[in-house]
């Protein structure tokens, strides 16, 4: 199979979605997050929306891409080879239950890569009140999808941090995976892929195993450096960014790392990585920015 670049700049249909607080309670117990701030609902301040929420607010882009994407402009017949391999967030400002956030969707960036393709798609999001709340950009490759030229966009994603340790990591967490944690994140976060809890599924698509979802694995990692790194604060969460690069199955255990830290003037950056059952890296080269 094959695809161009031509796809560069394609605009897709505005998604509008109120947070619920159900949703959002959910999103937190999904990933085993008991934060308060997500769940204490008699806090003086109330409760906020846990900032990974923000991918489940943009994954219909990707579930329903028939009812946001032109098929003239976007290849909706190559979707069902895609991977997720990327991600970047940066948050602008808090979420919370009731607030509308209408997303505006475009493809970015498409890239030759030695897999098959590389697209990303970026993602911005705004408040009822025309605020601006986050800005994602998910990328994917396309298994097997051969790029017909040289790629285009390419200057269009934000630099990402690098940090190369010298030593061991400077904590690190074991984490025992519930074998009905992918059918709970399904539920709960509403993302929905049946790679995650269909086995037949899984294999009929050449996995091994039905396997837990990348962003999962994340949220995981986002809630243990927050709770450690930031106080358990996670309004002070700036911009969070990885590479999914391992697989991690129900039942298993994985081990989040965190690996050093960069000061800048008011953030710190933390680097952190995810190890599967294997001692593979699920998740590389990650990194949490968060205010001093």
């Amino acid at each position: 199979m094959e695809a161009t670049s031509d796809s560069v700049g394609a605009v897709a249909k505005p998604l509008t979605k109120e947070i619920t607080w159900r949703h959002s309670m959910n999103f937190a117990a999904a990933t085993g997050d008991a934060n308060p701030m997500y769940l204490d609902d008699v806090r003086e301040d109330g409760i906020i929306v846990p900032p990974m929420l923000s991918v489940a607010l943009t994954w219909p882009f990707g579930e329903k891409a028939e009812d946001f994407w032109s098929p003239d402009e976007f290849p909706l017949h190559l979707l069902v080879h895609q991977v997720h391999y990327t991600e970047q967030i940066e948050f602008h400002r808090t979420m919370k239950p009731g607030d509308a956030i209408t997303i505006n969707a475009e493809v970015a960036t498409i890239q030759p890569h030695r897999g098959g393709t590389y697209f990303v798609i970026k993602f911005r999001a705004f408040n009822q009140a025309q605020e601006p709340v986050f800005t994602e950009y998910a990328g994917a490759i396309l298994r097997g999808v051969k790029l017909l030229d040289k790629g285009a966009g390419q200057d269009a994603l934000p630099p990402t941090p690098r940090f190369h340790p010298d030593g061991g990591p400077i904590w690190e967490n074991h984490q025992h995976v519930s074998p009905l944690a992918a059918h709970i994140y399904d539920g709960c976060a509403d993302i929905y892929n049946p790679i995650h809890t269909s086995r037949q599924f899984a294999k009929w698509v050449g996995l091994p195993d039905s396997i837990i979802c990348g962003t999962c694995t994340l949220s995981w990692a986002i809630r243990d450096v927050i709770n450690a790194e930031a106080n358990a604060d996670p309004t002070r969460l700036k911009r969070l960014g990885c590479r999914f690069t391992g697989m991690v199955f129900p039942g298993s255990d994985v081990t989040i790392r965190l690996l050093g830290k960069t000061e800048q003037e008011d953030t710190i950056t933390n680097f952190f990585e995810v190890r599967n059952q294997d001692g593979k890296r699920a998740i590389s080269d990650g990194f949490v920015v968060i205010a001093k």
